[in-house]
């Protein structure tokens, strides 16, 4: 599997709702992910919490999808851009749209940095 077919994998589980899933396949033990305000997560664990602490946050899930998909097979590194459609625990509807940018050990992500417009 090419790390192009990798990406697209991870986010088909993502879209269908299995996020969790998803990041225990795809997300090595010694996974860094820093976000667009520049915070740092190191470990596996670290940012499962985090993940689990977002789907929390979620009352209501409108879809989600893929923009585009990029990789660089030599370097092993994968950008993905993708939205997705929520309502929030709070009420407020929202589109959050992002770039990752994902780099691969064999089967897994090792490091990802996320872009997007962090707000206020």
């Amino acid at each position: 599997m090419t790390y192009q077919e990798k990406a697209q994998d991870l986010y088909n589980m993502i879209n269908s709702g299995q996020l969790l899933d998803a990041f225990d396949k795809y997300y090595h033990d010694d996974v860094v992910m820093i976000e667009a305000t520049g915070d740092k997560r190191e470990g596996k664990s670290a940012n499962r919490q985090y993940e689990e602490k977002f789907l929390s946050s979620i009352k209501e899930f409108h879809g989600a999808g893929v923009g585009a998909i990029a990789s660089n097979e030599e370097d092993k590194t994968t950008s993905v851009e993708s939205w997705m459609d929520v309502t929030f625990q709070d009420g407020n509807r929202v589109k959050l749209e992002q770039v990752a940018v994902q780099h691969w050990d064999y089967d897994q992500i090792v490091n990802e940095r996320f872009y997007y417009n962090p707000g206020n």
